[in-house]
């Protein structure tokens, strides 16, 4: 277990660091000029190249990659050129909102999935399971932002039980608090969880019925142990490593991808500051926000991996 933690563990470093180059290296040779931008099209070439030089654009690139790894080894994530405040700020403040949104969506997606899928497979080949997987289907296929425009209008607009959008802040201080930002968070998790614990259902009931054809359930049922302590107890623990793989994956892409329904409530979070940051040409905000994005991904593949392996303890002895 040991060799397995330390080989997971170095693979993740390098993965990182590959991770930063490539970032920093696409983001280098876009075209355009940030200075130029910032300074706008009628800007006097003289005044742009002043601007270049303080921003630090006019030195070579690998003395700029090697200043920023440097900074971000240290927690200096540099100063943003358009919101001209720390970039570590930006993104706390940000994070703030898409964690815990990541959070409560893969919460809501986990139970949808598991419930659906254990049914599902529990009635294989009956009316439950092809009922159930035709809600599932019909889950993929609705986008989430449609999906999120319908809950605004049907539990914002019609019935006014939760807010349409923006987010009051976890401060009772700031207007806001632990009940309203969590109102705020509910139904643009609910928009990114149906699709999410669709795809998850479909998952988890491939599993269920694969371990349900193993030697040790039927005999487990054959010693009179129920056909639901069977699920619940020996089933769903053996079908939980293909699930939590893909649940993994899922938590991470909502790390990555909310921003369509972040700007559908007006949530300001991760996404939507790397969105706004590409159209102002704000690299440094850009380039930091899209290496955290990839390594909140590479964290949690790994964190997947640990809790497969404790799962299944053969797992790491066939990795060693």
């Amino acid at each position: 277990m040991r060799l397995f933690l330390l080989r997971r563990f170095i693979t993740l470093l390098l993965t990182l660091a590959a991770a930063s180059a490539v970032v920093f290296v696409v983001l280098d040779v876009l075209p355009g000029n940030a200075a130029q931008t910032m300074m706008g099209p009628d800007a006097a070439p003289e005044a742009v190249a002043e601007l270049a030089r303080q921003l630090g654009l006019d030195r070579p690139a690998w003395q700029r990659y090697a200043d920023w790894v440097r900074g971000l080894l240290q927690g200096d994530m540099g100063e943003s050129y358009a919101y001209a405040s720390p970039v570590g700020e930006l993104v706390a403040e940000r994070l703030a909102v898409t964690v815990p949104l990541a959070f409560l969506a893969i919460a809501l997606a986990s139970a949808l999935a598991l419930l659906a899928g254990m049914f599902a497979a529990s009635r294989h080949n009956r009316t439950g399971d092809f009922g159930t997987m035709a809600l599932v289907q019909i889950g993929i296929a609705l986008p989430n932002f449609w999906l999120a425009i319908l809950l605004i209008l049907l539990f914002a607009v019609r019935l006014q039980w939760l807010p349409a959008g923006g987010f009051p802040g976890w401060s009772a201080e700031d207007g806001g608090g632990f009940w309203p930002a969590l109102q705020a968070l509910l139904l643009p998790a609910v928009a990114l969880a149906v699709v999410q614990g669709a795809i998850l259902a479909r998952i988890t009931r491939s599993a269920v019925l694969d371990v349900l054809r193993e030697d040790f359930v039927r005999t487990a049922r054959a010693k009179g142990l129920s056909r639901r302590a069977a699920l619940w107890h020996h089933v769903l623990r053996n079908a939980l490593v293909p699930v939590l793989t893909v649940m993994g994956l899922q938590f991470a892409g909502l790390l990555a991808g909310t921003i369509v329904v972040e700007n559908v409530f007006a949530l300001p979070g991760l996404g939507r500051l790397v969105f706004q940051s590409i159209a102002n040409r704000d690299l440094i905000v850009v380039r930091n926000c899209v290496l955290l994005l990839a390594a909140m991904v590479v964290v949690v593949n790994f964190a997947v991996d640990v809790l497969a392996a404790l799962i299944d303890p053969r797992l790491a002895r066939r990795a060693g």
